[in-house]
């Protein structure tokens, strides 16, 4: 078992792992204020480069005294390169510079190429970021393999450009940042172990390992990810954390971050998380159900409020069903991914492991 217990030390604070990082996408987790994710536990949040190089932009963010003072956090940033975003367009055309695209707002045409997503991520001064990556084509080992050789490509001139800026910031008397290369290879176990010697071979601060998994070989990829890369410097999993067994898998295999909207993203469609699995609070079954959602669960909704009042505002379409089904979704993962780290520190990770998976997923047997 590669799993462990640490600390990522950043000019906005430390991040006691492993730890569920919230997602900021636009410098805001959606329905929810930053006073409330100080209050769920939050200890960090990413934003996304893709988006706020459309809107406001990042030259507005670096006047805004950098992210966190921007938003009004001041805890741990971090941004991802927007690379999936850019790569998931339509229009997006690449070559080995980079990727030209259109504003998916206003049809405005951007280049990013590696110097230039250094460029705009350390105008918008996140404490970690990412370096610029290749989003693949398809799933197919052609497509996954030259995507991965093209990422290895930019993160050399990501480095370069990177330890320019840092210089010229640090001179500045301007806050440190800490750049994350990308392991990529999709699904296919060799190409992620080259991905990964490639990538610890580099200058860089930590890692960020695409998401691109089955469910079935998310523990062989990390065993074997996580087994190359330098031991003392810490690994984020890009956009996983949705599902309860990936936070599991994900820590037990020496992952110490993870980021994912998928908590809030449910929260708004009614989807909400229990201990005996998720529940769709639209659900008619709930009409006439005075009970918390979760028996015990500290936040505002389950304090406070029963299924059939959570059920009533779904059902009128208030706002405040999505504020409230926010909260608790994301303070169950947080907690969620707190226990973790304390059963690792106790010594009673796989007990807790059984103990809660065998519950969330019994009716999925």
């Amino acid at each position: 078992m590669l799993a462990r217990v640490g600390e990522i030390k950043t000019p906005h604070g430390v991040i006691k792992t492993p730890a569920f990082v919230g997602a900021a996408t636009r410098a805001t987790v959606k329905a929810l204020t930053f006073e409330q994710m100080r209050t769920l536990g939050s200890q960090a949040v990413l934003a996304n480069t893709y988006h706020l190089v459309l809107r406001p932009g990042t030259e507005l963010i670096r006047e805004g005294r950098g992210l966190a003072e921007f938003m009004g956090w001041q805890r741990p940033t971090f941004t991802d390169s927007g690379g999936f975003q850019i790569f998931s367009l339509p229009n997006v055309r690449i070559t080995e510079d980079g990727a030209k695209f259109k504003s998916h707002i206003d049809g405005r045409e951007f280049l990013m190429t590696p110097e230039l997503s250094m460029q705009a991520q350390w105008q918008i001064g996140a404490d970690i970021h990412m370096a610029f990556d290749q989003l693949a084509k398809s799933e197919s080992r052609d497509d996954m393999e030259r995507a991965m050789e093209r990422t290895h490509r930019w993160l050399s001139r990501c480095v370069v450009e990177n330890a320019k800026l840092r210089e010229e910031y640090l001179k500045q008397g301007l806050p440190e940042q800490y750049l994350y290369g990308v392991v990529q290879g999709g699904t296919f176990l060799d190409l992620r172990k080259q991905s990964a010697e490639f990538c610890a071979g580099q200058e860089v601060d930590g890692f960020g390992i695409g998401g691109v998994f089955t469910a079935e070989g998310m523990v062989e990829m990390l065993e074997a990810v996580n087994t190359i890369l330098p031991e003392e410097k810490p690994r984020h999993l890009l956009g996983m954390g949705q599902e309860p067994r990936d936070l599991f898998i994900g820590a037990e295999e020496g992952i110490d971050t993870f980021d994912c909207v998928g908590p809030t993203r449910m929260a708004r469609n009614g989807s909400l998380y229990t201990l005996d699995g998720r529940v769709n609070i639209k659900n008619a079954r709930f009409t006439h159900d005075f009970t918390p959602l979760v028996e015990g669960c500290d936040c505002e909704l389950c304090q406070n409020y029963t299924r059939a009042y959570l059920h009533h505002l779904f059902k009128v379409d208030e706002i405040t069903a999505k504020v409230l089904a926010s909260i608790h979704n994301e303070r169950f993962v947080v907690r969620t991914v707190e226990k973790i780290r304390e059963s690792l520190s106790k010594g009673t990770f796989a007990e807790y492991k059984e103990e809660f998976l065998g519950r969330y997923y019994k009716n999925c047997q």
